[in-house]
């Protein structure tokens, strides 16, 4: 039988290089899917990697995805870096989409420039509002914050599909589940001619930037930090448990909101049954592929949206089933959290 024994010093170097590791463990599994699934392998790795950078249109493309991926993940690296376990950050992006709409919605032909960081302000609150829930009934009940936050979700979209069937309903949609599209001042300013990637990536690389100097170089940084790895320790110190988890929580919620409010204003440009796109939950992935760091992060959101759009292009040109995105994503943290296992612990055989 086999045992895992804990390494006496666990390599810094594989810690950093995992991640890579695990990228071509995750390739070489989906070369074999291919194959059983009749399909050409290296065809295949052409759409996942090649199609999505071939152009530089296709390149603005992948950063349109990366955009909602990287400001999640952004948060949510706050949040397990404090030991605060938020599982529900695509609830917290719908419902700052609902916030974000209800706000495009009031605009009309004569509404000013100025509705635009008003529709961000207001995604950012209705994220935040989404995980105080959690913070409150994890600090006033002892509630855990994973059930809470993952079951806040389905609230958040049930609570959307009632909206745009509802109150936000188009009267002159035919009858379907949607807002009326939002007026064009309303739309997030786009930074090139011919491309639909926004502000919103500038928005997450300055969020990037400053979520380092928070983290590695401000006290309260620090607190979340040292809370996370050792909340014993933490409390001795004199850092405060509550503040950490309503801190983290806000963030990461506030954080998720304004992913919501970019995408519905940007590239949706009304509120659908379809804004859940499934951001909350990849980019959970993509803040453990990034190591919770956020230059980290940066790389590991141009991955996942590798992922999205070749997932995509697969099931359009090669008839591949569109869960195969999801099997690749699954795959990519299954093969992270082995190698991160093997970096902590090596395996030693044992006579029974």
């Amino acid at each position: 039988m086999f045992k895992l024994i804990a390494r006496p010093t666990p390599s810094r170097a594989w810690t950093y290089a995992s991640p890579l590791l695990a990228l071509v463990v995750t390739v070489l599994v989906g070369l074999t899917i291919f194959s059983l699934l009749g399909k050409d392998p290296l065809r295949g790795l052409t759409m996942f990697f090649w199609e999505p950078i071939k152009s530089g249109y296709a390149v603005g493309e992948l950063l349109v995805k990366a955009t909602p991926l990287l400001i999640i993940a952004l948060g949510l690296s706050v949040c397990f870096r404090s030991g605060v376990w938020n599982i529900g950050a695509e609830g917290q992006f719908v419902m700052g989409a609902i916030f974000a709409g209800w706000m495009a919605l009031e605009a009309d032909k004569t509404t000013g420039a100025w509705i635009i960081p008003t529709i961000l302000l207001a995604g950012v609150l209705g994220g935040m509002l989404w995980a105080g829930i959690t913070a409150l009934l994890k600090d006033r009940f002892h509630a855990n914050e994973i059930l809470v936050s993952l079951m806040l979700v389905y609230v958040a979209i049930f609570t959307l599909n009632f909206m745009v069937n509802g109150p936000f309903k188009d009267p002159a949609g035919y009858n379907f589940p949607q807002s009326k599209s939002f007026e064009a001042v309303t739309q997030i300013p786009r930074l090139f001619k011919g491309s639909r990637v926004s502000i919103g990536m500038v928005l997450g690389l300055l969020g990037a930037g400053g979520l380092w100097l928070f983290l590695f170089r401000s006290k309260a940084g620090f607190a979340l930090a040292v809370g996370g790895l050792a909340p014993h320790a933490a409390r001795y110190a004199g850092f405060s448990s509550r503040s950490a988890l309503w801190t983290a929580l806000l963030i990461s919620g506030g954080a998720a909101g304004l992913a919501g409010a970019l995408e519905v204003a940007g590239p949706i440009g009304q509120l659908t049954p379809y804004v859940p796109a499934g951001y909350g939950f990849a980019a959970i992935i993509v803040a453990y592929v990034g190591r919770l760091h956020p230059v980290g992060v940066v790389l590991a959101s141009l991955l996942m949206s590798l992922f999205y759009i070749g997932g995509e292009l697969a099931q359009s040109r090669m008839g591949i089933p569109k869960s195969v995105t999801g099997v690749f994503q699954g795959l990519l943290l299954f093969s992270l959290l082995a190698c991160d296992t093997l970096i902590a612990y090596q395996l030693k055989w044992k006579k029974s």
